[in-house]
């Protein structure tokens, strides 16, 4: 094969591909492209919150203590004409949303939105989210789940934005007694982050809380 057949053969592979990621019918990982159909994401709003699951010890005894699948959410918003999730990992940030679902075990998400989006989320609200948002940009994660500004975490961090700038409360709140803190893997973890002063009083919000919302309605999974 001659040197020139091979260069427009290799820009016709390249043009192939990247005409298959821009119509999102794959997810690149870093390594391979694996197929998943994503066909709800062009299809998502500002203000949408998604939900994955973590692949950490953490998240484990997240889904242990709350009896939920998932253990992490955030906020999607476009920048710059992209599509981003803002979330409170390590630290508060923005990720490509792609990034985010691939990150995800099994690359597994579920979208939900304000069932009056379409009247209460306007472009002045949206706006107003991503400038109350931008206040826990760089913070560190809240290994406590402690309720003050100074650390936060996923759930935390999307239930403040939707609350000041709305007014709405999307999941009840709850108490660190709540949960079901007896599973060896959650025990452990409380050892871990609170040694032998537990704040069983301490406010929360949950994924899943969020996620079992009334408010909400599944709009992709």
């Amino acid at each position: 094969m001659s040197g020139l057949r091979k260069i427009m053969l290799t820009i016709l592979t390249l043009l192939m591909l990247t005409g298959t990621l821009l119509a999102g019918r794959y997810i690149f990982t870093g390594k391979h492209l694996s197929k998943k159909s994503i066909a709800a994401v062009p299809a998502v709003q500002e203000g949408d919150i998604i939900f994955q699951v973590s692949q950490s010890d953490l998240s484990t005894a997240i889904q242990l203590a709350t009896h939920s699948k998932y253990s992490h959410c955030g906020i999607i918003f476009k920048r710059d004409d992209q599509w981003y999730v803002y979330e409170a990992l390590q630290p508060v940030r923005y990720t490509p949303l792609m990034q985010w679902i691939n990150r995800g075990k099994e690359q597994h998400f579920v979208i939900k939105r304000l069932k009056n989006a379409g009247t209460v989320l306007t472009p002045e609200v949206i706006s107003k989210m991503k400038t109350a948002g931008e206040r826990f940009n760089g913070r560190d994660y809240d290994f406590y789940f402690g309720w003050s500004d100074e650390r936060i975490y996923c759930s935390e961090l999307v239930w403040k934005i939707y609350n000041e700038v709305t007014g709405l409360e999307i999941g009840k709140l709850q108490q660190l007694k709540d949960f079901d803190l007896e599973s060896p893997a959650v025990k452990q973890q409380m050892k871990e982050i609170y040694g032998n002063s537990i704040p069983l009083t301490e406010k929360i919000i949950s994924p899943v809380s969020m996620f079992e919302s009334p408010l909400l309605a599944t709009v992709a999974e």
